[in-house]
C-alpha cells in the first residue's frame, strides 16, 4: 500500500492483541481473531489447559508476549517482513524440552546430551515460527517447552500444544506483529472496569 501523492509505503498497524478461541465441539481447531480478521488454527491435541506439563500435548491457556522468531533462509531466501525481531534458522539449531536440563527450554546447538527439538524440520512446521514466551521467564522445569505459532500440518491435523497456521496466513500475519503484540489462548479474565475517581 502506499500513501496518496507520495512513493512511501505504508506500513500496517501493529495489532495489539491476538485471540485464539477454540472451536465449539474441537478442542483441537481454533479460531485466531486478529484486528477483523478471523483465521483458523490448529491447537494442542489435548486442547488447552490452564496448567501446562512437558509433553501433555495440550495449548497453554494465558496471555503471551511474542518474543521474535525464526525462518529457514532456504525456504525463504528473502527475510520474511516483519516489525518482530527474526533470525534464519541453522541446521544445527535445537530446542531443550529436558525438564532436568539447565537449558530446559531454551534455544540450543544440536547434537544434544539431553532430549532437545531440531528447529530444522523436513516437515515444514518450523520454516516459520514464533516464540510465545511460555514459561521463559522465571522458566520451570516440566511446565512446558517450545511453545510456538508456526505453520499447520496439512487439515490442521493437531499440535504437541503449539498454535498453528497456513504459511499464507502466518506470513500475513507477521506483518502486523511486534513486540508489544500479545496473544491471548483461550478464555482470559477482563480487566476490572475503573469507577469514576480511580
Amino acid at each position: 500500500m502506499r500513501r496518496a501523492g507520495s512513493g512511501a509505503a505504508v506500513r500496517p498497524a501493529t495489532l495489539a492483541l491476538l485471540r485464539v478461541h477454540p472451536l465449539p465441539g474441537d478442542p483441537t481447531g481454533g479460531r485466531l481473531v486478529a484486528g477483523a480478521g478471523v483465521i483458523p488454527c490448529a491447537l494442542g491435541r489435548s486442547g488447552l489447559r490452564a496448567v501446562k506439563r512437558e509433553g501433555d500435548g495440550a495449548s497453554p491457556r494465558g496471555v503471551f508476549r511474542l518474543r521474535g522468531g525464526f525462518f529457514r533462509p532456504d525456504r525463504f531466501p528473502v527475510r520474511p517482513a516483519t516489525p518482530l525481531p527474526l533470525r534464519a534458522i541453522r541446521p544445527d539449531d535445537g530446542w531443550c524440552d529436558a525438564a532436568g536440563d539447565r537449558r530446559y527450554n531454551r534455544p540450543i546447538r544440536l547434537p544434544s546430551p539431553t532430549s532437545a527439538e531440531a528447529m530444522w524440520r523436513d516437515d515444514g512446521l518450523y520454516d516459520l515460527v514464533l516464540d510465545l514466551d511460555h514459561n521463559r521467564g522465571p522458566i520451570r522445569p516440566g511446565a512446558g517447552s517450545a511453545i510456538f505459532m508456526h505453520i499447520a500440518r496439512a487439515g490442521f491435523r493437531p499440535t504437541e500444544g503449539c498454535v498453528a497456521l497456513r504459511p499464507a496466513d502466518l506470513r500475513r500475519l507477521l506483518r502486523r506483529l511486534g513486540p508489544s503484540t500479545r496473544i491471548a489462548i483461550g478464555p482470559v479474565p477482563a480487566r476490572p472496569k475503573r469507577g469514576k475517581g480511580s
